[in-house]
């Protein structure tokens, strides 16, 4: 067994002077220099810990619905958890932790509400209405490239804009794909060509590392809360045992696989093989990975959730859609921002900084026009909805309902 100890790719990580450095540091625009504490890295961390889109995700579903219960997983545990995984494995591979942990910290900020169920929606009303699919990857890239603003001292927002190291890792991060190993593509593509989850790898090292580490981190989390809620049954925890005792493991939760699959890819792993796991936890990892679907996923108690997040979703998105009239600016009317104040207020003030009229409080991407355009109206919507904590979501479906 090889000794964790040994960074065996401290000369493959990303860092100054390594092979495409300038592409990955790369920035759309220079940021407001402040300190030189940190590198740049490091700075993306905390530009997306600032962000908006990453304080929601305390709120948005990861599986289970969480609105009641404070002690189910939600989106932000799980890109902590993320960042945990990652960030151990990069340290002692030799591998850029900064990168890690800024790639981990915002490779879901482009989650819908109600999780899964809720992108699954989306997509389908994306397809219908621009003909292009909606996937979190695509989504989350889209936030931090066009929708989050941070402010600078003099109170004026500014896009985020992201090393291309980061904005890649967020991209390619899907984890739905099993792969026996993941190696870096060697091409610095431009980020638009990715058209569906998983189409490359990332472009770093960095970035192969939170793929892994992304179903490292939610296999054992999803196992304890099905269980908490009784999802698992009898059978569900027969599987679960024979499983545990087949690969002599104490418990598959979340202790027992982040201790067991760390080690091991932090131990399996080489340049030459790529981040990888040994084919005993490879194994293990598609074997939890299919009683998972098997007992939570595809459990029939999700099935009211499904009909419920299509209700919501849709019936938000056809109400803001018929606010839509062709005039610039989105003419609303008062009666309705005072009648929905969160459907129709809260989208009149998400829109606002995107406007491509004159107002000194932004400068940042322009990216609705004047709204006159109906796919960039819709776009808008979309945008919106995808940005909403499960709770904000219910509370504007609520006031379609509340006469």
């Amino acid at each position: 067994m090889k000794d964790m100890k040994e960074k065996k790719f401290s000369h493959l990580a990303t860092v100054p002077g390594c092979p495409g450095w300038e592409v990955l540091s790369a920035r759309a625009a220079s940021l407001y220099e402040r300190d030189t504490m940190r590198d740049c890295f490091e700075r993306d961390y905390t530009r997306i810990l600032h962000s908006s889109a990453f304080r929601r995700l305390k709120h948005k579903t990861q599986v289970f619905p969480h609105v009641e219960n404070d002690h189910i997983c939600t989106r932000m545990e799980h890109v902590l958890h993320v960042e945990s995984v990652s960030g151990v494995i990069a340290e002692s591979l030799g591998l850029s932790t900064h990168l890690t942990r800024a790639i981990a910290m915002g490779h879901d900020l482009g989650h819908a509400p109600f999780g899964h169920q809720g992108e699954q929606v989306l997509n389908r009303i994306s397809l219908d209405t621009l003909g292009v699919r909606f996937w979190h990857e695509q989504n989350g890239l889209h936030f931090v490239e066009d929708i989050e603003l941070l402010e600078d001292p003099w109170r004026v927002e500014h896009n985020l804009d992201l090393t291309y190291a980061v904005r890649d890792g967020i991209l390619s991060h899907c984890g739905e794909v099993d792969e026996s190993s993941i190696r870096p593509r060697t091409e610095y593509i431009d980020l638009s060509d990715f058209d569906s989850p998983g189409a490359y790898q990332s472009a770093t090292w960095e970035g192969c590392v939170v793929k892994l580490a992304d179903k490292i981190a939610y296999l054992g989390r999803d196992i304890e809360d099905a269980d908490s809620l009784g999802m698992l049954g009898d059978g569900g925890q027969e599987a679960l045992r024979a499983l545990q005792e087949e690969f002599g493991i104490d418990a598959l939760n979340t202790t027992g696989i982040m201790n067991e699959m760390i080690c091991d890819v932090c131990n399996y792993s080489t340049p030459e093989r790529g981040i990888a796991l040994s084919p005993r936890c490879a194994e293990l990892m598609k074997r939890t990975k299919d009683l998972n679907y098997t007992y939570i996923y595809y459990n029939p108690r999700f099935k009211a959730f499904s009909q419920y997040s299509k209700l919501v979703i849709t019936e938000v998105f056809e109400a803001l859609m018929n606010e839509y009239t062709g005039e610039p600016y989105l003419a609303v009317k008062p009666e309705e921002v005072k009648r929905m104040p969160t459907l129709c207020g809260g989208f009149a003030n998400f829109v606002t900084p995107y406007l491509d009229r004159p107002n000194p409080k932004y400068d940042n991407r322009k990216i609705y026009g004047d709204l006159t355009d109906k796919r960039l109206y819709t776009r808008a919507v979309l945008d919106y909805i995808s940005g909403m904590t499960d709770a904000y979501l219910i509370r504007a479906f609520g006031e379609l309902v509340n006469f």
